[in-house]
């Protein structure tokens, strides 16, 4: 897997927080290459990255989008991923399957944070980066570049090197010197940069910065480490080989800056890219992908398209596809180059190369495919969803079309679930945030034509009893043919929490008959699914005592409509309370927002901490543990985010019921009846 050429694809994913520049870096790169004619921008609505009508809507990136382009006599393909990290699993499907990364930050140190938990996903896969420190036409922002590194290397596991310095004239950056060749080149919108004589009075500080950078590579090379020690200056060629070495090893991590706005430090980013990203080789070894001599194809992203149907966003590793071909038993149909919105026919596709196949319907994102069989290779677990909504179509008859859409939604984002509740008849689909989910509800709108109604999910409230009584039901009913007769007598009492339903038979002399006794409990369980409340009931023992019975009347259905009736009227007697259900959740964030975390929880009806400890293998971050009621947990990711500059985050799991009395428990018992009245 480890050959390669100068003319092999490579893929770098462009990610970073929400606002950085992203997608506008993408522009500049294409327009860099000759792939564009002009630049397009984020706030017409026209650049290549953000071409769908949710993108468009909301001025940012919702999917990552891909543009194929040759720089240099090298092929690349460029992933914009979204920012947001309410589409987080976009981007790791894109980073999985990227040769490099480039992590576009803003220059303002206290939002380097932002990038931590991107910083940390590409360390934990050992996924070699470059950091692009965009936006530096912003006033200020030359005078605070050491402090924005600094900020930045307090976020990240890998070592940054600091590659070029720039050249100021006032507070602004007007060009930078090249550390590693010590070329001073000033911006020009033409061509990027134009080479200029070194400026004296950078030359203090540039020699302080390349000494920083060259010890900083010898910590990885003995032999640089050697000659710096013995004060021999190292080639050109062996400073070069080292920091792509350890760029491709994902030991350290290289710092440019520029502006994508003014097509700043654009060229000299791509030609960083050029000299040290790995090839498809390399990263299928870093990935431990499986050798052979067999095509190799992953599914990275899927997207059902209008028009077009399903296609598989797919990378070749090994070998070459060509149209119409069978991988695992599937035959592809179209082979299409990605450049935005636009879709380029291939009759073939290279190794290296990113790729759309037409309608591979069996195949899912994350699968292998060679020629025989499917191939299971490691993938991101989908990420657990933070927000829900009840969703109804407006129209009668769309209930299949919405399955069916929804099907498709699930397939292409797998940080969307789709829950049917049978009790409470609701069908939930559960995301990552707001925007998340509101771009689902758009994408219903306008790629499958559904109005969707929305709101929140109901909350599984149960109800249980506090006292045991003995009960008495009889039914008895006279046709003319056979009656209805059952009789039955129960002694019922509460259990333990999370102790469940127990049902037991006491009778004595066969005042009734074994063969009733099932109808008997399926009755009693079958009143247990709506209690005097309005919710099912939850731990309780019912005792069948006593009873009586027809030989001729009786039947199951009698019993069991006695049964019904003895738990019917017994339930008074039982003084029934209403139940909560309680998430245990554990909340990720800085060390600095701990504080405001804990407040989170307690400023909640029923919140309650349960301490907090360090995070572990992330430094500088804590858990916080807590006991939050279900019904308080609608918005509780919306609230941590804008507490946490957008990077807190946070797992739960039900954790125990708990009873819920007074006007808080009135109200949830009002609005179930209100809600079976309007059904």
């Amino acid at each position: 897997m480890s050959g390669h050429s100068q003319s092999t694809p490579r893929v770098a994913a462009i990610v970073g927080p929400y606002l950085s520049g992203k997608t506008s870096l993408m522009e500049s790169l294409l327009f860099a290459a000759g792939a564009l004619p002009r630049k397009g921008s984020v706030k017409e609505g026209n650049t290549v990255g953000d071409a769908s009508l949710e993108a468009k809507a909301r001025q940012m990136s919702v999917e990552a989008s891909l543009a194929a382009c040759t720089y240099q006599d090298q092929v690349w393909t460029l992933i914009d991923c979204p920012g947001s990290v309410e589409f987080n699993q976009d981007a790791a499907h894109a980073l999985m399957v990227a040769d490099i990364a480039v992590v576009v930050c803003d220059p303002d140190p206290a939002r380097s944070l932002m990038v931590a938990p991107t910083l940390k996903f590409l360390d934990d896969h050992k996924i070699p980066h470059i950091i692009f420190i965009n936006k530096m036409e912003a006033p200020g922002s030359a005078s605070r570049l050491k402090d924005t590194l600094g900020a930045l290397q307090g976020v990240s596991e890998r070592p940054l090197v600091l590659v070029e310095l720039p050249i100021r004239e006032g507070d602004q950056i007007t060009g930078y010197v090249d550390l590693i060749s010590e070329r001073a080149y000033h911006y020009d919108a033409a061509r990027d940069a134009d080479l200029v004589t070194l400026p004296e009075s950078v030359l203090p500080e540039e020699h302080e910065a390349r000494q920083a950078m060259l010890e900083r590579l010898a910590d990885f090379d003995d032999h640089l480490m050697e000659e710096l020690l013995g004060d021999v200056m190292p080639p050109l060629e062996e400073i070069s080989e080292d920091m792509a070495k350890d760029v491709q090893e994902d030991l350290l991590v290289p710092v440019l800056f520029g502006s994508a706005e003014r097509d700043a430090g654009i060229r000299r980013l791509f030609e960083t890219l050029c000299a040290e990203a790995p090839f498809a080789g390399e990263t299928a070894a870093r990935l431990g992908l499986p050798e052979g001599k067999d095509t190799l194809v992953q599914v990275f992203k899927t997207v059902h398209a209008q028009h077009v149907g399903k296609l598989s966003i797919s990378r070749v590793w090994r070998g070459e596809v060509a149209d119409g071909v069978s991988l695992a038993g599937n035959r592809v149909s179209g082979i299409n180059r990605l450049f935005g919105s636009q879709q380029i026919k291939l009759p073939k596709a290279a190794a290296g190369e990113v790729v759309a196949l037409g309608r591979m319907d069996e195949v899912r994102t994350s699968e292998g495919l060679t020629p025989g069989a499917k191939v299971a290779l490691a993938w991101p677990e989908p990420l657990q969803p933070m927000l829900a909504l009840s969703l109804h179509t407006t129209k009668s008859g769309d209930d299949v079309k919405l399955s069916l859409a929804l099907q498709k939604l699930c397939e292409e984002d797998a940080s969307l679930q789709v829950e049917q509740n049978a009790e409470t008849q609701e069908r939930v689909l559960w995301g990552q945030g707001e925007v998340h989910l509101k771009c689902a509800l758009d994408r219903l709108k306008s790629r499958f034509g559904l109005d969707v109604q929305h709101h929140p999910p109901m909350v599984p409230y149960r109800e249980t009893f506090t006292k045991g009584a003995k009960v008495h039901g009889r039914h008895k009913h006279q046709t003319g043919g056979h009656g209805q007769f059952g009789d039955v007598w129960f002694e019922i009492k509460p259990l333990p929490r999370g102790a469940g339903f127990e049902f037991e038979e006491r009778i004595v002399g066969g005042v009734v008959p074994k063969n009733f006794f099932g109808a008997i409990e399926h009755g009693v369980v079958d009143w247990m699914k709506r209690g005097p409340l309005g919710f099912p009931v939850v731990d309780i023992h019912v005792a069948l005592v006593d009873g009586s019975y027809h030989t001729v009347d009786s039947s199951d259905m009698a019993f069991k409509t006695a049964a019904r009736i003895a738990m019917t009227e017994g339930a008074p007697l039982c003084h029934p309370v209403l139940l909560e259900p309680i998430t245990e959740v554990h909340i990720s964030v800085p060390s600095e927002f701990t504080s405001k975390a804990q407040r989170l929880v307690t400023g909640r009806r029923g919140g309650q901490v349960l301490g907090f400890d360090a995070k572990p293998g992330w430094n500088g971050w804590d858990v916080v543990s807590a006991f939050i009621p279900q019904a308080e947990m609608s918005d509780v990711i919306v609230e941590l985010r804008s507490l946490t500059m957008g990077v807190g985050s946070f797992t739960w799991s039900f954790h125990h019921l708990q009873e819920l009395v007074g006007r808080d428990a009135d109200k949830v018992v009002e609005a179930r009846k209100a809600a079976k009245t309007t059904a």
